[in-house]
């Protein structure tokens, strides 16, 4: 009898499919450490209230996160899985765009690469947040633009649509690269898409896409362009045109700026492909638009990919042979592996400390909004220091008099100290918890008077204004979390001098 052979199938020793690997078990391994991140706690509750849009987002992470923490409580692991799938699909894309683009088996290695330890796409990989889509799926609008000009196939802008509309999705930031895309297109051969159905079908179809989501904002009065407006006006940084590009080289690697660079050549000067030149100009329209909005330097990220796949098939036609190649790639690995402690939780937090101290990298060099900074970036700061306020605030609850618990609520200043409560309180006998701050102002007081509030932080003679009756109960030292969230007093506060119904307008901040 014949024996069978088993041949590995040839997918699998393609670099898209052995570095998308690498990325994945890369973040399943890392992904389970610290805690829960602000954002994630919020996004589990904002999911609890289902919604076509909420203030300062899209539905679907929402719901993503709540449908975890309804299966799996706050597990990090399940919670974590699908940021960690989505990059793992990018840094595969990427190598795949750049075999598409004519690169080679060098290129496609180093494209990939590139993107799987960019700073920015390790957080991206780490944490349920809004942006964690936003690689992919501009990668791949970048991938059907190419197949596009190289098909001629129309229906490609189909495809375009229905990957906007999932973009859409879950954040808003595509549109800035649709609009800088629509001046390439003018400005491009593709303009004759202009003159054919299919472009307005794909823009059709990812208007429809978006459509329920159009119309919470339109009912709620458009909250976000509020929300945005706070952080042009002064939450974020603002930076200068130096300073802008210098963050964006931190945030994908300082070592990659030859191959993004190299990547805007390439794009802007190929000949046998003049439409893919609408790419570049979306760079420079989107990059001149985020500086004179102070947006924050991460906003421009997810183009990067695409970048680094147009770059990686200009080095291989410029570095024949193979030690050049090698090094570029040990260029790559080596910046990302020095980097790689600073943004994934590989570390526990006093080795991170020195970590960062010993190889220069400060948390402010990583921050994009004023304040102060914790000794952790802040993206690990945000993961601390929630359980321990939980804890407090809910032990402080149960000392309550049962005539005061009845009536009491837990006031947080932002949503990441309300869904704290939210999240972990129950458990801990811990009080309801409200808000002004972006969706929490919409819940509104939840029926509490006022009359008995238990809040975090502030200044005792200013909560003397609004209370007849100020306590200090309690307090908060967690040395990792984000300095406005430690070494603050929990209060109790009673007899308000106006009732919450009506001060409940003035406390709302979307920002």
């Amino acid at each position: 009898m014949a024996q069978r052979s088993w041949a590995i199938p040839p997918f699998v020793t393609t670099p898209a499919f052995l570095l998308g690997s690498v990325c994945l078990c890369l973040h399943l391994a890392a992904n389970n450490q610290y805690d829960v991140f602000r954002d994630e706690l919020y996004f589990i509750v904002c999911g609890q209230h289902p919604a076509f849009g909420y203030v300062d987002q899209p539905p679907l992470i929402p719901l993503i996160a709540a449908a975890s923490y309804s299966m799996f409580g706050t597990a990090l692991l399940p919670l974590r899985f699908l940021p960690a799938l989505a990059m793992a699909a990018t840094v595969a894309l990427a190598a795949e765009f750049a075999r598409s683009l004519g690169g080679g088996r060098f290129a496609q290695t180093l494209s990939g690469l590139a993107t799987l330890l960019a700073p920015v796409f390790l957080v991206y990989g780490l944490l349920l947040v809004t942006d964690m889509l936003q690689p992919l799926t501009w990668l791949t609008c970048s991938w059907l633009l190419a197949y596009l000009i190289r098909t001629r196939d129309e229906r490609a802008w189909l495809a375009f649509g229905a990957v906007v509309g999932v973009s859409l999705a879950s954040k808003y930031l595509i549109l800035f690269y649709m609009a800088g895309l629509s001046v390439g297109v003018v400005a491009t051969p593709l303009r004759r898409s202009l003159l054919k159905p299919w472009l307005y079908g794909g823009a059709a179809l990812a208007l429809a896409m978006t459509a329920p989501n159009l119309w919470w904002q339109a009912a709620h009065g458009w909250p976000f362009i509020e929300l945005g407006k706070a952080g042009a006006s002064g939450k974020n940084i603002a930076l200068s045109p130096v300073g802008y590009m210098l963050q964006e080289a931190l945030l994908v690697g300082p070592a990659s700026a030859p191959l993004w660079i190299a990547g805007l050549w390439r794009l802007a000067t190929d000949k046998s492909a003049p439409g893919l030149r609408a790419i570049p100009i979306a760079y420079a329209a989107m990059a001149a638009l985020f500086v004179v909005i102070h947006g924050k330097a991460y906003y421009l990220a997810p183009i990067y990919p695409t970048l680094f796949a147009a770059g990686a098939v200009a080095f291989e036609s410029w570095l024949i042979r193979p030690i050049w190649r090698w090094r570029a790639v040990a260029v790559i690995a080596v910046s990302g592996l020095v980097t790689l402690p600073m943004v994934l939780p590989v570390l526990p937090p006093p080795q991170l400390i020195a970590y960062s101290r010993a190889i220069g990298l400060s948390p402010s060099s990583s921050a994009f909004e004023r304040g102060a900074q914790s000794p952790l970036p802040q993206y690990f700061a945000d993961m601390f220091g929630w359980r321990e306020m939980a804890a407090k605030v809910s032990a402080v609850y149960q000392s309550l008099p049962p005539t005061d618990r009845e009536h009491a609520v837990f006031f947080g200043r932002n949503y990441g100290e309300a869904a704290a409560l939210d999240i972990y309180g129950p458990a801990l006998g811990g009080p309801p918890a409200i808000s002004g701050h972006n969706n929490y102002y919409l819940w509104g007081p939840r029926g509490f008077d006022g009359s008995v509030v238990i809040a975090v932080g502030g200044d005792a003679m200013w909560l003397a204004k609004l209370f007849e009756d100020v306590e200090v109960a309690g307090h908060l030292d967690d040395p990792y979390a984000m300095p406005f969230e430690t070494n603050i007093n929990i209060y109790v506060l009673r007899s308000p001098r106006r009732p919450l119904a009506e001060a409940w307008p003035a406390l709302k901040h979307f920002d």
